[in-house]
């Protein structure tokens, strides 16, 4: 990694000195598994007699030519930049040079299946790694038109962002695919996507009359479960409405989505060939959640086509606007022009706590960050940059209207297409749009870091008839900004059982206390709800009363956003150790079977593992580890048959089965001895009852073997690897930390699925002689490995579950020893923060 970095100064300095007009560049594949042929023409302008660089990270490089005259490849290049001395007004430079294939998910990432041989190719260029299969301009204000011709085998599907071509004959059992140039874009998201993948082929009628062509792709292996006509109806459901919404066409000439393998992220927004983790190919059941997790990313890449794609940021540092948009614009659309009409309560149980949680972390930022070299985008692809900035962005079309923000929104995409831009752009054409200044807006929310908490102060008289409502606004002392919130208050009575809303007002919440004179004379209802509807970004606490009346009748809320706020800001409270979390624990099993929203009981599921794992005190954590097992399989035994429900509560009892009483009956079920009414154990759910076993001693490497030599899938490779490390045995855990550090041979989905594995230990003990290894290993394994690897491995193996004061005088240790490396520093001060937090959570529950 040392070396591949590109400072902010850097780019600037080179994009005042060039000017790039297009790119030819030329791919074979056929080369071998190792190394592929990459021959790149680039056109520029530029500063005659300046010097610049083009970034180029390679195995190889055989020549360089600039306007004509060769150069050194041992002078000029060092693997990855190449330098150009002496340039003309006008350059053509031709570099010549063999990529390496990655099995980490950056660059061109080559994967083989092990079910049928078959070779696949994908590229993942965001941040900077266009640089690793062609010399480029690596920055995303240089852009250009790209043209790329491909020789590939001639049984291969070969996608790139513009329409596939007809191919030509090359060499025996070779085509050659020559695409069309692209219109000018950044080179992040140009794309090759190459391999013997399946197709499915549809089309829509674009808002200006065009024919847009649809496809949908995946692994052969895995096609037989590939569901295309439902990803088209969702990609049309979105295209109608962004193209209503923002009033301009959809930019690009074809829209390929494909589901590829090893995947990194959820999802790549490469202009006309977005790809996709093949997570999203169902081969066995999942949750609701998944499902509709999987259109709300359909619908934000599809979103990223006009913002971020057509129009894109000058600098990394307005990165956050490219995915707060999505973030926000997609879930709209999800609510608004697809069936999961519940998106905005999926929003505030997923995405709003994992930001309230990245800004409470000691690394928070403003949203709009600080940028100053790549390694800094790299860790800010965060809550921040995703989540509280969606969260903002509902926030300001909240407080502009929602009309008003797309009209401003589709002004902003008319008037800078195909260019580059800042967030000052876009604050413009919303400001014209809606007629409010923004500025102080635009400073208190997205220039200033942390969360804000509000809570309700509530006299009343005698009759109990509001004599006065105040909301009270605070901030942390170490981020003191207050700022204004447009929000709703919500008044709840019980009747006939249920908790219903009777009462709702809108209003701008500013200052440390806002008096809201319109509640004053209305009685005094039985849960005062804050933040209704979820319009702001704050952490909200209930008054005393609606407290009691909510834990009481929790289930008894009809509307699900309002349940999800009330179960948020419970767990806010007990992650801030305002109340214990073994009631937390008690609040989740005694409600939780009634809950509807997948999303909801998914978070809230994990949140209940957490609990019992980390902030229960130490004396209690046995035993309830022992009473959520068990009670999530009563849960199961209870639930309805087939219910989505029935399947999260199995799946979480198998999570942490070997901390309870019912291992055999996992054992039972696993075996098909033992059944629940509408639960299939396929395959997927077969690995993880599988991997349950594992973790509680009652499987070994034959059990595991076995299931393998049915499922040798990628998916069967990765979860058995998840199953060896879990045996709760010494050599398991060095085996599994030796696979992933002694050698560097394991996929990025290897990597994961191990570390997931190697965490999993009821005896936690297990855990503590790795911690001086860890702080031992992590410098070494940033300096030798690719950041996606990197990241993980220092990420995924530090040794949470131990939660104790060890681990944190540790950790403030290796920070004390150890001040460079920001990006590395940051993991590890994050980890330690999430222990410093379990910690005083286990004081408060200690009593």
């Amino acid at each position: 990694m040392p070396g591949e970095n590109l400072t902010r100064i850097e780019a600037e300095e080179r994009a005042a000195l060039v000017t790039v007009h297009d790119y030819d560049v030329v791919l074979d594949v056929t080369t071998g598994p190792d190394v592929f042929r990459s021959t790149t023409t680039v056109r520029f302008s530029a500063a005659e007699g300046a010097s610049t660089f083009i970034d180029a990270i390679t195995a190889t490089v055989h020549s360089v030519t600039l306007n004509g005259a060769a150069l050194d490849p041992a002078e000029v290049s060092d693997g990855v930049r190449i330098q150009l001395p002496g340039l003309a007004a006008e350059n053509e430079l031709v570099v010549v040079a063999d990529g390496r294939y990655m099995h980490t998910g950056e660059g061109l990432h080559r994967f083989v299946d092990p079910v049928d041989g078959e070779a696949y190719l994908y590229t993942q260029f965001e941040v900077p790694d266009s640089r690793r299969m062609f010399a480029v301009f690596e920055q995303p204000d240089l852009k250009a038109a790209f043209r790329f011709t491909v020789t590939a085998p001639a049984h291969w599907q070969v996608v790139s962002n513009q329409p596939t071509p007809e191919p030509t004959d090359a060499h025996e059992g070779a085509k050659t695919w020559a695409f069309g140039p692209t219109p000018r874009i950044s080179s992040y998201i140009t794309a090759l996507i190459a391999g013997p993948y399946d197709v499915v082929r549809d089309e829509l009628t674009s808002s200006d009359g065009r024919v847009i062509p649809l496809g949908v792709y995946s692994r052969k292996s895995l096609s037989q479960y590939l569901d295309a006509d439902y990803i088209f109806e969702k990609t049309k459901q979105g295209f109608a409405y962004f193209e209503s919404k923002f009033d301009v066409p959809y930019p690009f000439d074809k829209y390929d989505q494909l589901f590829v393998p090893e995947y990194n992220a959820g999802a790549m927004e490469n202009a006309g060939a977005v790809t996709f983790t093949e997570v999203y190919v169902f081969r066995s059941k999942v949750t609701d959640a998944i499902r509709e997790r999987r259109v709300v990313t359909i619908l934000h890449e599809l979103a990223h086509m006009w913002f971020g794609d057509l129009v894109t940021m000058k600098w990394w540092n307005d990165l956050w606007l490219n995915e707060s948009f999505a973030e926000w614009a997609s879930t709209i659309a999800t609510a608004e022009a697809t069936e999961w009409t519940n998106a905005w309560t999926t929003f505030n149980s997923m995405e709003k706590s994992w930001a309230y949680r990245q800004d409470q972390l000691p690394s928070t930022h403003p949203v709009v960050a600080t940028i100053n070299d790549l390694e800094d985008v790299q860790v800010n692809f965060d809550g921040i940059t995703y989540a509280k900035g969606g969260s903002v962005l509902k926030q300001l079309a909240a407080w502009v209207g929602v009309d008003a923000f797309f009209a401003g929104v589709s002004a902003y995409f008319k008037t800078h297409a195909w260019g580059n831009t800042t967030l000052a752009d876009l604050l413009a054409e919303l400001e014209t749009a809606s007629g409010r200044d923004l500025s102080e807006w635009g400073a208190l929310w997205l220039e200033t870091a942390g969360v804000n908490t509000l809570r309700p102060e509530i006299a009343t008289d005698g009759s109990g008839t509001i004599s006065s409502f105040t909301v009270l606004q605070s901030a942390p002392a170490d981020h003191p900004t207050i700022r204004p919130h447009r929000l709703a208050i919500g008044f709840y009575n019980l009747r006939d059982g249920r908790l219903v809303r009777e009462h709702r007002v809108e209003l701008d919440v500013d200052g440390e206390r806002t008096e809201v004179a319109e509640l004053v004379g209305r009685a005094r209802p039985d849960l005062v709800l804050l933040n209704d509807d979820d319009l702001a970004y704050a952490k909200i606490r209930l008054d005393e009363s609606s407290h009691r009346v909510a834990l009481e009748n929790l289930s008894a809320i009809e509307d699900p956003l309002a349940r999800a706020l009330v179960l948020s800001s419970v767990w806010d409270a007990t992650r801030d150790a305002e109340t214990s979390a073994s009631d937390y624990l008690e609040l989740v099993l005694g409600n939780i079977a009634s809950e509807t929203e997948s999303t909801t009981l998914r978070i809230v599921l994990a949140n209940a593992q957490l609990t019992a794992s980390s902030y229960v005190a130490p004396t209690k954590r046995a035993e309830a580890r022992r009473r959520l097992a068990d009670g999530l399989w009563e849960l199961a035994r209870a639930a309805e048959a087939g219910s989505d429900a029935q399947f999260q509560f199995v799946k979480n009892f198998a999570a942490i089965a070997e901390a309870g009483s019912h291992v055999d009956d996992l054992a039972a079920l696993y075996a098909g001895e033992l059944s629940l009414d509408g639960l299939a154990v396929d395959t997927d759910l077969g690995w993880e009852l599988l991997i349950a076993l594992a973790a509680a001693g009652r499987a070994g490497d034959a059990d595991i073997d076995a299931r393998l030599a049915e499922d040798n899938t990628a998916t069967g490779q990765e979860s058995a690897a998840h199953a060896r490390a879990a045996i709760p045995t010494n050599e398991a855990k060095e085996r599994a930390w030796a696979s992933l550090i002694d050698v560097d041979t394991a996929t990025n989905s290897v990597v994961r699925s191990t570390a997931a594995g190697f965490l999993r230990a009821d005896d936690t003990s297990l855990l503590a002689p790795f911690v001086s290894r860890y702080f031992d290993m992590i410098e070494r394994i940033w300096n030798e490995r690719s950041y996606a690897i990197a990241e993980k491995l220092v990420d995924l193996l530090y040794p949470a579950p131990l939660a104790n004061a060890e681990l944190v005088s540790a950790s403030r240790a290796w920070l004390d020893a150890n001040p460079g490396i920001p990006a590395l520093r940051r993991l590890v001060i994050e980890n330690l923060a999430g222990i410093e937090r379990a910690l005083t959570v286990q004081q408060r529950d200690a009593g």
